[in-house]
């Protein structure tokens, strides 16, 4: 894992957010409230990290902060509202699996670190190359096959070009 990006947008959230299950945080740090005219071509360039200020009551508590409950269901909030977000993150540091590891079922390994559900994490890559593939096209990112593709590659899966036609012929809403 590499250091984050020089200049990417760093949404910190904490208890309060977490609990309240609050985007603000999210809103605030990317500014998309306030511009939503703002350039999806400026979130791929910046990336977007998460710094989580999260308190356990039990400071003794070992499990890693994407087992903790409350903590996943904002980003499951976050995921239904943003469901493009993924393309977006620090994946040079990190951050696509740590937001992968917030959605996807999972155990931990002291040896292998994350393993994720197999089939949960498929359904999820799949669910995201439609949303993503979409998205980028939407916005007209170029080589959006390409960025898609990239991300799933990221996460261990691979997308021929015959899947991206299939879902070519039969696009998406808009976002």
């Amino acid at each position: 894992m590499e250091s984050p990006n020089e200049g990417r947008f760093d949404v910190v959230i904490d208890n309060d957010a977490v609990r309240r299950l609050d985007l603000s945080p999210f809103d605030n740090a990317i500014e998309i409230t306030y511009s939503p005219s703002a350039e999806p071509k400026e979130f791929l360039v910046r990336t977007i990290g998460f710094t989580i200020n999260y308190t356990r009551d039990d400071p003794h508590d070992p499990r890693e902060l994407s087992e903790f409950p409350d903590i996943r269901l904002w980003f499951v909030r976050l995921g239904a509202t943003y469901p493009w977000l993924l393309v977006l993150s620090d994946w040079r540091a990190g951050e696509l699996a740590r937001y992968a590891a917030m959605l996807v079922p999972h155990k931990m390994s002291m040896r292998m670190g994350v393993a994720f559900n197999p089939e949960a994490l498929e359904l999820f890559i799949m669910k995201k190359v439609f949303i993503v593939n979409s998205w980028l096209k939407q916005h007209g990112i170029s080589k959006p096959r390409l960025k898609t593709s990239d991300m799933a590659r990221m996460l261990g899966f691979g997308i021929g070009d015959e899947f991206f036609d299939l879902i070519d012929e039969h696009p998406l809403d808009s976002f």
